[in-house]
């Protein structure tokens, strides 16, 4: 395998929603892996680098356009990212390595996408382990959540203003709480939006903090606010960068299926990582 020169690394940035990422095209070659997490947290700190919420690297596959590999920005894999799926399908069309249908390996399962301009549309993978109203106890006391994994573990909260929760210590104390060991959560938030459909705030593990908007996290908190809010499929999801995905889903005798998310994939511009960017 010809290895990239760790010197001068090809990339996009790409924003899904306002959740960013810098993705590599590493299909003929292979980054340095004894230094791909050095690597990985290097750029994606902000400010001092490229900075990204995550990076996705596009390898070659046998049966499908490709199969990918996600990273968070402290260097950490994760399995599936809804925003990542929609950007990663998106810069595959554009390098001309798939048409607008696009099918790709994630270790959550195969993904199937629909590019439509900047719109892409994403059919998840099947939902896991809903389970409603759970209660567990946190510093505030007694707190009643949901949780699903949509390809990734997540924790659904349901409130009436967001704006009032303090994410950054409740989301983190979830995020790790002994109820979600060992692998841990991601944390939303949900409640009605004026406008139709839910708003929702997400803690993100592995980037430790809050994003602008969380693909899998919009599915679960869709899929949650189906259940206890009684709303229809397709349902709007407001993020916190303002953007809207859309979520929908079949939803009978208690189970989902045919779970899709749709929204922007937007290419922000491309270059050459330096060692000054991550050494």
């Amino acid at each position: 395998m010809t290895r990239i020169s760790m010197d001068r690394v090809a990339f996009a940035k790409m924003s899904g929603s306002g959740n960013d990422f810098i993705l590599i095209d590493h299909r003929s070659g292979g980054l340095d892996e004894s230094v791909l997490d050095r690597f990985i947290a290097g750029i994606c700190r902000r400010r001092l680098s490229v900075g990204a919420d995550g990076v996705i690297l596009i390898e070659s596959s046998e049966t499908v356009d490709f199969r990918w590999r996600f990273f968070n920005a402290d260097g950490s894999g994760a399995e599936m990212c809804g925003n990542g799926a929609r950007c990663a399908a998106r810069f595959a069309y554009l390098q001309g390595i798939c048409g607008t249908e696009v099918r790709f390996e994630t270790p959550a399962g195969l993904v199937h996408a629909q590019v439509n301009a900047m719109r892409v549309n994403v059919r998840m993978t099947e939902p896991l382990g809903l389970r409603l109203e759970v209660p567990i106890t946190v510093s505030v006391g007694t707190l009643t959540v949901s949780s699903v994994n949509t390809g990734v573990p997540h924790v659904v909260v349901t409130g009436e203003e967001l704006e009032k929760v303090d994410l950054a210590v409740l989301g983190r104390e979830i995020r790790f709480h002994p109820q979600f060991a060992p692998e841990g959560a991601n944390v939303n938030f949900i409640c009605h939006d004026p406008a139709g459909g839910i708003a929702i705030r997400t803690y993100e593990r592995g980037v430790e903090g809050e994003t602008l908007a969380c693909g899998t996290g919009a599915v679960a908190g869709a899929l949650v606010a189906a259940c206890r809010f009684g709303l229809p499929s397709p349902l709007r999801v407001r993020t916190r960068s303002g953007e809207i995905l859309t979520v929908s889903f079949q939803h009978t005798e208690g189970r989902f299926r045919d779970v899709h998310q749709e929204g922007e994939a937007r290419l922000i511009y491309s270059g050459v990582i330096t060692p000054e960017a991550w050494r």
